[in-house]
């Protein structure tokens, strides 16, 4: 199979909008791949890399593929790449594999050699998508919704069992293998198993309780219809259908036991048990047999306050000096949710249910769980959360399944978020739907003393499409020099940037960075002069950092 149409089809599905337009483009390219190549072509598709990580960094993709760009303009015979590329798919995958196993003494030089070696064989859209692919990148819209749409229809296998098999392995080139292979009997093996961590379900933001309240009665609309409830749900009545809970600035942890064996894996389900030891004993307290449970970790002052997320963070991924560091900065746990305990699997149980089994097999390790009546008393309890240090609350319908890997409406985190109005530095072109824009923006903020712009971060979120069209006219009008994937532009436009809150990064001049920044609006009444000072975003952070 060439690797050419593979590219082809990513390119497609990146440039049609309509949902079953990619469906169909995917569907057409999974029927005529052969079955040993389906699990990674669906994993290229999907922006991963079927061999895992390679060893090398950012700077190794850019300066290959900036070295290849400058042979092809010096070549005197004027070759065309694109015409004379005969690369298919296994050889991708041979050569991948070939720098992904490279180690040793001057490995770092080999595997340089071997991605170039890879890169001249390619055709520029090839080379393209291989380094977007290798540099995290490719968000080309075949995802897990489509994708799952796509292969239900070229394997002619359940939706339903291929969204199933999806949620309990979180691994879609698997699911995709499965499919083809062995049909819906196969895909109906899939289970929820102890040591196999599910992908986390997920909240999706809204700004206030009041946008939580609307959000919670067409959700509970929804579960209705479903149950065949003739009844809308009702306002005056839902805050009785929902649980609240603090939303602790922790890092996301699965607890999986089985006797006396437990691993706890993180947000992106790598194996961090050696790293948390307290959490691994914490567990193997619990009275059960098996259990797995979803929580989150976070580290202390010695006042009892919650350290900002960055410094939990420190724990993870240790596997020298555990001892020490957890003497440094000892970590707590507290959890929300149940879904399995002793032979009972849970994930299709309702909230409450998954809840009353948590409380019973974690005690006082279980995050506190509020129910209110109305609007007001979430009110009170949200100014209490706040009071107290944490970011915010959680908002769940007490009648929702777990859905692993989905960012629905069942959940909800009511988060205030900080403002600053910074100053765009440059921007970097996007990809995927967004190729042809100016997207990833380069945000600095004045320093009142030098009088010079500090850059805390960049964000490509929040971005509409008439706002991508309007700032890629208005920075181009403003470039000062490029680079291949980067315009830098005269410090001229001013936007409004939320943000959680300022974390400490060596990454950036000031030392701190912006956390989970997006765009609210572009300030067209305000220009650098006007913009917030380093002053102000050192004041956010040490409010953040006050307590440690």
């Amino acid at each position: 199979m060439q690797f050419a149409l593979l590219v082809e089809t990513a390119r497609k599905v990146a440039s049609r909008g309509a949902r079953k337009s990619k469906q169909e483009a995917l569907a057409n390219l999974l029927r005529s791949t052969p079955e040993e190549l389906i699990r990674p072509a669906v994993a290229m598709l999907s922006g991963e890399l079927p061999t895992g990580r390679l060893g090398i960094g950012y700077a190794g993709v850019r300066n290959a593929s900036a070295a290849i760009a400058s042979q092809d303009q010096e070549q005197s015979d004027g070759r065309d790449a694109a015409e004379q590329s005969e690369l298919s798919v296994s050889d991708v995958l041979e050569r991948l594999a070939a720098i992904a196993s490279t180690s040793g003494r001057g490995s770092k030089a080999i595997k340089n050699e071997l991605l170039v070696a890879l890169l001249s064989s390619a055709s520029a859209d090839e080379r393209d998508f291989l380094c977007r692919l290798l540099l995290g990148e490719l968000r080309q819209g075949a995802l897990a919704g489509v994708m799952v749409e796509a292969l239900g229809q070229a394997a002619d296998v359940s939706r339903a069992n291929v969204r199933r098999a999806v949620m309990l392995s979180g691994d879609l080139p698997a699911v995709a293998e499965a499919a083809f292979g062995g049909g819906d009997l196969a895909l109906r093996g899939f289970r929820l198993e102890i040591f196999r961590p599910l992908q986390p379900m997920l909240a999706s933001p809204v700004e206030d309780l009041t946008a939580a309240e609307a959000r919670c009665v067409t959700t509970a609309t929804s579960l209705d219809r479903k149950n065949l409830v003739e009844d809308e749900a009702d306002a005056t009545q839902i805050w009785k259908r929902v649980s609240l809970e603090p939303k602790i600035d922790g890092a996301r942890v699965q607890v999986h036991r089985q006797g006396d064996q437990v691993r706890v894996y993180s947000r992106q389900l790598n194996d961090v048990s050696r790293s948390v030891p307290e959490v691994v004993e914490l567990a193997l307290s619990w009275d059960c047999e098996a259990a797995v449970v979803d929580g989150e970790c976070y580290a202390v002052t010695d006042g009892g306050t919650i350290r900002p997320f960055q410094e939990t963070m420190r724990r993870f991924g240790r596997k020298q000096n555990v001892k020490q560091l957890r003497e440094q900065l000892p970590l707590h746990s507290r959890f929300f949710d149940c879904l399995y305990r002793d032979d009972h699997d849970l994930v299709d149980s309702p909230y409450a249910e998954r809840r009353a089994t948590l409380e019973d097999l974690v005690g006082e390790a279980a995050i506190p769980r509020l129910l209110v009546g109305s609007l007001a008393e979430a009110e009170s309890c949200l100014e209490l959360a706040l009071e107290q240090g944490h970011e915010g609350l959680m908002a769940k319908m007490n009648e929702s399944s777990y859905e692993a890997g989905s960012r629905g409406f069942a959940w909800l985190k009511v988060k205030p978020a900080h403002t600053l109005d910074l100053v765009v530095l440059a921007a970097e072109w996007g990809s995927g739907r967004r190729e042809g824009w100016l997207s990833n923006l380069h945000l600095g903020a004045r320093d009142d003393k030098t009088g010079e712009l500090v850059m805390l971060g960049k964000t490509f979120k929040g971005l509409t499409d008439e706002t991508l069209t309007w700032q890629t006219e208005k920075l181009l009008a403003l470039e000062t020099s490029r680079t291949q994937w980067v315009v830098h532009v005269e410090p001229r436009l001013v936007v409004e940037i939320a943000f959680n809150n300022i974390q400490a990064s060596p990454h950036y001049p000031a030392g701190m960075a912006l956390r989970f920044a997006r765009v609210k609006r572009y300030r067209k009444d305000k220009d650098p002069s006007s913009a917030s000072t380093l002053d102000e975003v050192r004041a956010h952070f040490e409010r953040d950092h006050g307590a440690g």
